[in-house]
């Protein structure tokens, strides 16, 4: 067989395979509804309720759920973490913490059962006037 017939073969048995193959970027991927906020109140480091409610009355920590957020990742050593109802997640980026700080969200990743820690590859805000305190 010619080379030339041998590279077209190949290349097509090599785009049939990878036809047959998913895309690992979505292999696992899930969605995770829940609120940014701060591994300080988020895992009662300073809360009785895993919420923001303590530190607010204080008012040290500001006013809104998101100035707690904030706060309590610049002054208290707190990392950015999705918290939903029941359970608290890692975010791998913690480069959309401070623009999402206490704002209910719904996370596209992968997580990482072994940390906890959800390998984001997708965040939106999601519009809900009802805010549960977390």
């Amino acid at each position: 067989m010619p080379q030339t017939k041998r590279s077209i073969l190949l290349l097509a048995v090599l785009a049939l395979a990878s036809a047959l193959v998913p895309p690992s970027s979505g292999a696992g991927e899930k969605v995770f509804n829940g609120y940014i906020t701060d591994s300080q109140c988020a895992l009662n480091v300073h809360s009785l309720s895993q919420s923001h409610k303590e530190m607010l009355q204080t008012k040290n920590a500001g006013t809104t759920p998101a100035d707690c957020v904030l706060y309590c990742v610049k002054q208290r050593g707190g990392r950015f973490v999705l918290q939903d109802k029941s359970k608290v997640y890692k975010l791998d980026d913690h480069s959309v913490g401070e623009e999402l700080a206490g704002k209910k969200v719904q996370v596209t990743g992968v997580l990482d059962v072994q940390t906890n820690t959800i390998h984001v590859r997708k965040i939106e805000v999601v519009t809900d006037d009802s805010h549960t305190d977390y």
